[in-house]
């Protein structure tokens, strides 16, 4: 606020030194009938007489001025309770204006003070501040309220400057447009004392509280409040807000310096500030000596911002944020607020109409369908530091590697994150699963998207529990020896209109193109990679994961729309890239970006690519460019959804028509080492009509079951790493279903088919187990020569049969028969180092429901060459099943 101009009563040719000593002349005699007052034996009664006096001198020469309505109409009902300190304060400054006696009221001098006034110093600098202030304002024939009560009154008064809040500040703040109300708001030095201004919508009365004084501020209306007090710098202070039934004393939220600093804002400007959750959303804190919680959030279309919740009855009026210069930042500190409080950001949007908004940084919200954000903070206690230690001690494409893909609602429906913390480590531990992969976990409102439809990104789905609940589950499989991977979702987002859709009034997180903005097949809206701050809360948002949560690793959904911006147009519904391609080269800078600085950030983690496409070098590191002159994405492994698709079409077959689609089991050889892969079973394969894994399978219950053992002993042995979605581990028949789960009765001992079911559980116990112990089947997944065919042609009688090596040359024989008939001395081209086989998996085996047709003895090669071979054995392949041998 601007001062007002000195008085034109005084005489403008006397010096500074005299003015400077008539004011300490007033002030000398102020201290003196204050300390008479105080002497009196009714100290009470006498401190009161002396406030109303010192108020009413105080008020008398400013009602004698040319503008005496307007300033009556704002003028201060001051109740001074403390004539100790009102001297001590008439004290302080008869000393500061008989510093100033050199001071003379230049502009310069003017604009230094509205510049010290608009500013939040620290204390020290207040105080400092203060003084010069005081300094040239006494110099000026600028008194407190005591000085004028005890000088005698002039010909023409000086005048204090009116602390109520202008009408432009007073109009933008009721707007909600106001960029920077702690300029306004809060304790500022103005002539004549210290001016304090409140903006309390719906308070009976505002006091000011600063040691032993009380004062009471004056009602300007509309909520606005605001005093004069006879001090000569800003005290430590809190406010009394009286409001119907209640009254609230606190600290003045428009006190405070902000929290967030120039790097802060340098790297947010740049879009490199890699902890951007540490900085924006909602954080307690102990600021300035004061507990409160800082708000920020990034806005930069809105003309204003104002933080609503709990605290002040979701009416944000009266809690302005402040706009930090040209990082479109607003910034709040609410002191005597924390954890548990309910808030969303009131955003007043260019068009002035507004819109109430949760945070996009909220680290926790509340259960859907309820959609605000909530104040917290962590407290969970990590225990799995031996786990951290030894994760990265192998790459994952040179590692044991089979995850369990877990919808986490629908596992155990009903169970929280810590219930489940207590079930589910023990069942992946059993069943040998080196990792589980949980379905978004992100906050997301609509339970039918499967978490796929993310509204709060950096906040766990609260329908489980809290985010230290969650810590607790990933803590508990990590010392369980499960690592965790998590699927993520940067490539859209829903339109809900409390969430990031047109944040602020405008594209924003979305790109302002419709035709690059609309994600054709969802509903949704994609992200603006180009833009750098949006890059920055995904880049950031995917550490936050791996260092806040411990997560080992990111499966990054949908790669491949946003890799091409033809993905799901049609010609004309979408602009090609400036060389005219059709490559998203945003999308391409953004991946390559996070890669990069996950991998640097949290060494050990692994990131996974659901691409669907032939997209060069998906796997390759981001500085090496591959034949279309792009740099590889960086990913550390990508799904293989050729394999996925080819070999089911394959399985869907009777065996009577397989010998036509042989190629289809054969094919995924020819490109299996362009990419680290992940061969998958998700749960995109058993839902919207396409059955589970059993049902895939024909002929009747046996055969069903038998061709899905053998099934799954081939994926366990071809290169790659393996993922299962839950319920298929033990030949759920229907289709997954997030309201219900999976089908747990069918392993009831009660059902009469449970042993059916329990036999593939148990396979895939076996599989596990025999694969964490047996380096060919994952040490050289990625390269050449960790595999080599023996027979890949046999499509008349549906065999297939290779071998994998370990980095030592240790080879493992994989034999499928694909066909309903047993195949006795069936001749197999071997090795002739290797002076004997014997089976360590057969999926037949009568334990897990089979026939129980097995090679019980050891096998021993015979030197007649086969298959190219020097060396030959005879086996006997069970009908529909999957043979494992070994070096006896």
């Amino acid at each position: 606020m601007t001062p007002r101009p000195t008085s034109s009563g005084s005489d403008p040719k006397k010096t500074a030194e005299e003015k400077a000593a008539k004011a300490a002349k007033s002030v000398k005699k102020a201290v003196k009938k204050v300390t008479e007052k105080t002497a009196a034996p009714e100290k009470t009664a006498a401190k009161k007489t002396a406030a109303k006096k010192t108020a009413k001198a105080a008020e008398a020469p400013v009602a004698k001025k040319a503008t005496a309505k307007k300033t009556a109409a704002r003028k201060t009902t001051v109740k001074a309770t403390a004539a100790k300190t009102t001297a001590t304060k008439t004290t302080a400054t008869k000393t500061t204006a008989t510093k100033a006696t050199a001071a003379k009221k230049t502009a310069p001098e003017k604009a230094a003070v509205k510049k010290s006034a608009a500013k939040k110093p620290t204390a020290a600098v207040k105080k400092s501040t203060a003084k010069k202030s005081t300094a040239k304002k006494s110099g000026a024939k600028k008194v407190t309220v005591a000085e004028k009560a005890a000088a005698p009154t002039p010909a023409q008064p000086p005048e204090a400057a009116s602390p109520a809040v202008d009408a432009g500040d007073r109009e933008r703040l009721l707007a909600g447009t106001h960029h920077d109300p702690h300029t306004v708001l809060g304790a500022h030095p103005v002539p004549g004392g210290v001016a304090v201004r409140a903006f309390r919508p719906y308070a009976l009365s505002v006091t000011v509280v600063a040691g032993e004084l009380r004062a009471e501020l004056h009602d300007d209306g509309d909520g606005f409040f605001s005093g004069l007090l006879p001090l000569t710098e800003v005290p430590a202070y809190r406010l009394l807000v009286a409001y119907e039934g209640s009254v609230q004393e606190a600290e003045d939220a428009y006190g405070f310096l902000p929290t967030l600093g120039d790097l802060d804002l340098h790297l947010i400007g740049e879009g490199r500030h890699e902890h951007l959750w540490q900085v924006l959303g909602a954080h307690p804190m102990t600021h300035q000596g004061v507990a409160g919680t800082r708000f920020s959030v990034w806005a930069p279309n809105a003309r204003g911002v104002h933080v609503a919740g709990t605290f002040n009855f979701w009416d944000g009026t009266g809690y302005p944020m402040r706009s930090l210069g040209s990082s479109g930042v607003w910034e709040l500190f609410v002191p005597g607020i924390g954890e548990g409080e309910l808030y969303k950001f009131e955003i007043t949007r260019p068009d002035g109409s507004k819109t109430l908004r949760a945070d996009p940084l909220a680290r926790r919200t509340q259960a859907p369908p309820e959609t605000s954000s909530i104040v917290t903070a962590a407290h969970h206690e990590w225990r799995d530091e031996e786990w951290l230690a030894r994760r990265g001690e192998l790459p994952a494409h040179e590692a044991p590697f089979s995850v369990y893909e877990v919808h986490l609602p629908s596992w155990r429906p009903g169970l929280t994150y810590r219930q489940l913390a207590e079930q589910l480590p023990a069942y992946v531990k059993d069943l040998g699963f080196t990792h589980v992969e949980l379905m978004p976990i992100a906050e997301h409102p609509f339970g039918g998207s499967w978490g796929y439809q993310v509204t709060g990104f950096y906040a766990p789905t609260a329908r489980l529990g809290t985010p230290d609940d969650f810590r607790y589950l990933v803590d508990a499989l990590h010392q369980a020896g499960i690592g965790v991977l998590m699927d993520w979702v940067p490539a859209h987002f829903p339109r809900d209109d409390w969430a990031l859709a047109e944040f602020d009034g405008r594209p924003l997180y979305e790109h302002e193109d419709p035709l690059r903005s609309a994600h054709p097949d969802w509903g949704t809206l994609e992200f603006d990679y180009g833009r750098r701050e949006v890059r920055n809360f995904l880049v950031a948002n995917a550490i936050y994961w791996c260092e806040e949560f411990h997560i080992d690793g990111l499966r990054v959904d949908a790669v491949a729309s946003m890799l091409y911006l033809d993905y799901s147009r049609e010609p004309g519904q979408w602009v090609p890239n400036v060389h005219g391609g059709r490559e998203n080269l945003d999308a391409v800078d953004f991946l390559q970006e996070m890669n990069a600085t996950v991998y640097r950030r949290v060494p050990g983690v692994v990131t996974v690519a659901e691409e669907s496409t032939a997209w060069d070098g998906v796997t390759r590191a981001t500085h090496h460019r591959g034949p279309g002159g792009f740099g590889g994405l960086g990913f550390g492994l990508k799904w293989n959804m050729g394999w996925m698709h080819d070999s089911l079409d394959y399985m869907s077959h009777e065996p009577v028509h397989r010998k036509y689609h042989h190629n289809e089991m054969t094919f995924s050889m020819v490109y299996a080492y362009s990419e680290n892969y992940v061969l998958p079973i998700s749960h995109d394969e058993v839902v919207h009509g396409k059955r589970s894994l059993v049902s895939k399978m024909p002929g009747d219950w046996w055969q069903q079951r038998a061709n899905l053992r053998a099934y799954l002993a081939f994926m366990w042995a071809h290169p790659g790493k393996q993922l299962l979605f839950m319920g298929q581990e033990f030949a759920q028949g229907a289709e997954w279903s997030e309201a219900h789960g999976p089908d747990w009765w069918l392993l009831d001992p009660a059902y009469g088919a449970e042993a059916d079911h329990r036999g593939v559980r148990d396979l895939v116990r076996d599989l596990n187990t025999v694969y964490r112990h047996t380096p060919s089947l994952w040490q050289q997944d990625t390269v050449p020569a960790g595999f080599e065919w023996i027979v890949g042609d046999a499509a008349e009688d549906n065999v297939f049969a290779f071998l994998r090596f370990a980095a030592d040359g240790t080879p493992l024989l994989a034999v499928s028969n694909l066909s309903p008939v047993v195949r006795h001395d069936y001749r197999l081209g071997a090795p002739d180092d290797v002076p004997a086989w014997h089976e360590s998996l057969n999926t037949d085996t009568g334990k897990y429901g089979g026939s129980d047709v097995t090679n019980p003895d050891v096998i021993k090669p015979e030197p007649l060459a086969w298959h190219g071979r020097p060396a030959s054995i005879r086996l006997t392949l069970p009908p529909l099943a999957t043979v494992w041998l070994r070096p006896a």
